[in-house]
Order: structure tokens, then C-alpha cells, then sequence
């Protein structure tokens, strides 16, 4: 790859995380061990939750999310069309019946009066997207599951920071699943988090998640002396490493210092790429009470654009810029084609087919952010 090549989605990672997981390996202790635990507790604490669980990943947290509410065949989970499809993956492994709700056209998020729609005897949950950090009307979602007694598991992929009235997102639900891959907000390279107020619940996160065993790794060969195990129910192998762990502990350590760098790039793409024939994110109220995670910026080109999505998304990576699409909708999936009426998910066919998502990374340099802005504006008024 090119030098110059401007990587989508670059994880900014510096000493600390380095000399953490050396440390780690120094100590041979690199499975689920103390630092496991230690991020567990950080995380925690940033998100003012009592419990959390580390997982290999935010898809894998969804799943054990949704077994450990024994939701399965013959039930039905509601998430939006507009998501990365480990979403309707995650109820598809379940024996679930995912359902596809429709986005709302200005916040791209699911659309609670489509939520509603969609409800039957059959529901059992309500899976929001958090979607590109911007938090979905959990007001709305909550008073829909309380008024129908579904439960709620929040997919807060992009929403680490992310802020609704006050509270912050994944508190909301029965659970609230995070992702730590290598281009979100904060990484661990893999790994994810899940959150939740029922300390029962995240036990059984915890079982689930390590082959349904009584108690892990670490509580077994630690200094505290031997514990004897026992499988309690079929469980999975979806348990968080140490090494992980280790690069985790820096990252949320300098959460903040990396969402005001994004900022700064969010707020200069928003002023500098008005009048081009595309839409902008809505304006978003980042403010004490509500923040929006900045974790994707998309253009969504319009009709009178001179140049196809596809031809855009080829010339900015020929120009050294990586770009992404978030997302196609689900139903132009090849597997799930046949298994979704499109007719009512119109906003997020539209906005899928037109969607185009730039660099947001706290390793940009101005420079990349001058050549983002630049090719951009030249491509788009050619």
C-alpha cells in the first residue's frame, strides 16, 4: 500500500497500549485474566453501569445478549434495514425470525413509529442501532417496549460516547453491546463489551460466553487457589483476552482527547462541504445532556450529482483516500434478498444505495483532512 494512502477508519494507538500488551506477554498471562477484568471495570465506570462482561466482539455480545433472554425459534426481534449485517446475523443464530423496521430520513436511525408497525404476538425484543454514534428516540423505543413487555438490546457498535438526555447509551435496555474493532472510536483490535443493570443477566453473559462454565481461567489458576468448574448449560467460546484487554485499558483511558480531534474534523467537513450536490449528517446537539459519537461521517449523493456512488467511492481510493459505505441495506444482501419485503423499508433502500462515508479518525492530519475536503469537492462539482 501506498505511503500516502489514507487508511479508512486508522486506529490511533500509541505507546501505552504497546508497552501494556508487552507487559502482558512478559507475564505469559494472555487469556481471560486480571486485565480482562480491570477493563471491565473501567468500562463501567465510564458507562455508569454496574455490570459488564468483555466478549470477542460486539456480534458475538448481540448473541449472547439475545440466549440469554432465551429468545429463539418462534420469536421475532425488531432492528432496523440500515445496520452492518452482524445484526440480523446475531437473531438469525438464535432461530429467532429477524424483522426489518424502516430508518427515520433525517437521523438514519430506526424509526420508532416503524417499530411499532412491525410488533406482534410473536415480538419478543427490540434491537436499535445506535447508527454512526447518533442515539436512536430510546424515549420512544422504551415506551414502546414497556407498553408491549418486550425487551431491549441496544447495539451501541458506533456509540461508545454516546449521550440520549442524560443518560448514556446501552443503559437503557436489558443490555448494551459495544464493539472494539480496529476502526471504532476505541479499539482492542477484536473484542466487545456488553453492559446491564441485572447482575443475574451478565452472570449468565459471562457463563455463556466461556462454554457455560461455573467460573473462568482466571478464577480457577489464580493465586487465590484452584477452583473446580462445572458446565452449567452449552455455552460458546466468545471470551475477551488479556491482550486485548490491554490496548482497551489506554484507549478509554483517552476517550475524550480522541473525540475532540474527531470533532474538529466533523465540524470542518461540515462547513466545508456545504453546496456540493450531497446530503450532510443533520445537525447534531452535543451538549451536557446529548452527544452524538462522530463515529461515521457520510455524504449521500444526491440525483443531480455528475458521478455515481460507485464511480465516487473508486476515484477517491485511485486519489490515496479509503473510503467505506455504512450501509447497503439488509435486503440487498444476497442471503436475505428472498426473506424481506422491501416495499416498507423505502428510506433505508434510498439512503443505502447513496451512502458514502469518508475518513473520521483521530490519527487524521490536517493535511489528510485538507485532501479528504479537497478531493472530495473536486470530484463531486467536476
Amino acid at each position: 500500500m501506498n505511503s500516502d494512502f489514507i487508511v479508512f477508519g486508522q486506529p490511533l494507538l500509541e505507546q501505552e497500549e504497546i508497552d501494556e500488551v508487552v507487559d502482558s506477554l512478559k507475564k505469559a498471562w494472555i487469556g481471560t485474566g486480571p486485565k480482562v477484568h480491570a477493563f471491565e471495570k473501567q468500562f463501567c465506570e465510564y458507562k455508569d453501569a454496574p455490570f459488564a462482561s468483555a466478549v470477542g466482539s460486539c456480534t458475538a455480545g448481540l448473541f449472547l445478549a439475545l440466549k440469554a433472554l432465551d429468545i429463539g425459534p418462534g420469536d421475532e426481534v425488531i432492528t432496523t434495514a440500515m445496520t452492518f449485517v452482524a445484526t440480523v446475523n446475531s437473531i438469525m443464530h438464535t432461530g429467532a425470525t429477524p424483522v426489518l423496521a424502516d430508518i427515520d430520513p433525517v437521523t438514519w436511525n430506526i424509526d420508532p413509529t416503524e417499530i411499532e408497525r412491525k410488533i406482534t404476538k410473536r415480538t419478543k425484543a427490540i434491537l436499535p442501532v445506535h447508527f454512526a454514534g447518533r442515539p436512536c428516540e430510546m424515549d420512544e423505543i422504551m415506551s414502546l417496549a414497556e407498553k408491549y413487555n418486550l425487551h431491549v438490546i441496544e447495539d451501541c457498535a458506533h456509540a461508545v460516547e454516546t449521550v440520549y438526555k442524560g443518560k448514556r447509551a446501552g443503559t437503557f435496555g436489558d443490555f448494551g453491546a459495544f464493539s472494539f474493532y480496529a476502526t471504532k472510536n476505541i479499539t482492542t483490535g477484536e473484542g466487545g463489551m456488553i453492559i446491564s443493570n441485572d447482575e443475574n443477566k451478565i452472570d449468565r453473559i459471562k457463563k455463556l460466553a466461556l462454554h457455560g462454565l461455573s467460573s473462568d481461567a482466571w478464577s480457577r489458576f489464580s493465586d487465590e487457589g484452584y477452583k473446580h468448574y462445572s458446565c452449567e448449560e452449552p455455552g460458546f467460546k466468545y471470551n475477551m483476552m488479556d491482550i486485548q484487554a490491554a490496548i482497551g485499558i489506554h484507549q478509554l483511558n483517552k476517550i475524550e482527547r480522541f473525540y475532540a480531534r474527531r470533532r474538529e474534523i466533523w465540524h470542518r467537513y461540515m462547513n466545508e462541504l456545504q453546496g456540493l450536490p450531497a446530503l450532510l449528517p443533520a445537525p447534531v446537539s452535543n451538549d451536557r445532556l446529548n452527544r452524538h459519537a462522530l463515529h461515521l461521517f457520510q455524504l449521500v449523493l444526491t440525483t443531480d450529482s455528475n458521478i455515481s456512488r460507485d464511480d465516487f467511492l473508486m476515484a477517491m481510493t485511485e486519489s490515496g483516500i479509503g473510503v467505506g459505505v455504512h450501509y447497503i441495506d439488509i435486503t440487498r444482501h444476497q442471503f436475505y434478498r428472498e426473506k424481506f419485503n422491501p416495499d416498507s423499508l423505502r428510506n433505508a433502500i434510498e439512503f443505502g444505495s447513496n451512502t458514502v462515508s469518508i475518513p473520521m479518525s483521530p490519527k487524521l492530519t490536517d493535511l489528510q483532512v485538507d485532501r479528504i475536503i479537497d478531493t472530495t469537492k473536486k470530484l463531486l462539482t467536476k
